[in-house]
């Protein structure tokens, strides 16, 4: 008889079962059949091959097989100043990038982190506070995107929210037990948007935000939120 296997039959190191059940029970495409799951791995997050029957415009059903990586769901805040015309941003090494021919592997970013058994705006909350240390005011939330759709089945949810920038106290945040070496990145928003320009700021999430503010957020010309 073959052992037990984690994850599946009995709890892994994170206390999970049923990994290969996701998706199987998916209906709401009637052109989408899921017929098996495979988990290729389940360290921290989930590698599946999963195999389905798609439909396709001449009613044909082919047989497919997709690899997704499932990292939970995330979410994302620019941190604005509206009165100083500033963003407090986040800088710090991300390996995949490294690898992947970045300079140094160090990016600057808005504070970010997964959801884990939180709703999105009290996930992002915490996470704003390990990463930034400051105090922020009402979050507004700007919209849900699929980043990566071709193989990651992460939903990022994004926010922005006010912060005093003369209230920021030194350069560095991030929880050390965490592994997490955070330098503060404060910029005007001009600046940030040079960088963008320039390509010193790389990260997809962030340019996304930091364009949304200038043309719909708190930093709109024109507009009823221009200050």
């Amino acid at each position: 008889m073959d052992a037990p296997r984690l994850g599946i039959e009995v709890p892994d190191h994170r206390g999970r079962t049923g990994l290969d059940r996701i998706g199987r029970d998916l209906v709401r495409n009637p052109d989408v059949r899921v017929i098996d799951v495979e988990v290729l791995a389940a360290a921290w997050h989930v590698l599946r091959r999963t195999t389905l029957e798609y439909r396709d415009p001449s009613g044909q059903w082919e047989l497919q097989q997709r690899e997704t990586y499932d990292r939970g769901n995330g979410a994302t805040v620019l941190l604005y100043d509206p009165e100083r015309r500033r963003v407090l941003l986040t800088r710090q090494f991300r390996y995949p990038v490294y690898v992947n021919d970045h300079p140094d592997g160090m990016l600057i970013e808005t504070a970010a982190g997964l959801l884990d058994a939180d709703d999105p705006a009290t996930a992002i909350r915490r996470e704003a506070a390990e990463e930034t240390g400051v105090e922020i005011g009402a979050l507004e939330h700007v919209w849900d995107v699929f980043m990566s759709p071709g193989s990651v089945t992460e939903r990022l949810h994004f926010f922005a929210a006010p912060y005093d920038s003369g209230a920021v106290v030194g350069d560095r945040a991030g929880l050390a037990e965490e592994g997490e070496h955070i330098e503060l990145v404060d910029l005007d928003i001009d600046d940030a948007l040079d960088m963008v320009r320039s390509g010193r700021i790389q990260d997809a999430k962030t340019i996304m935000l930091l364009q949304w503010a200038v043309l719909d957020g708190p930093f709109a010309r024109g507009g009823a939120r221009e200050k």
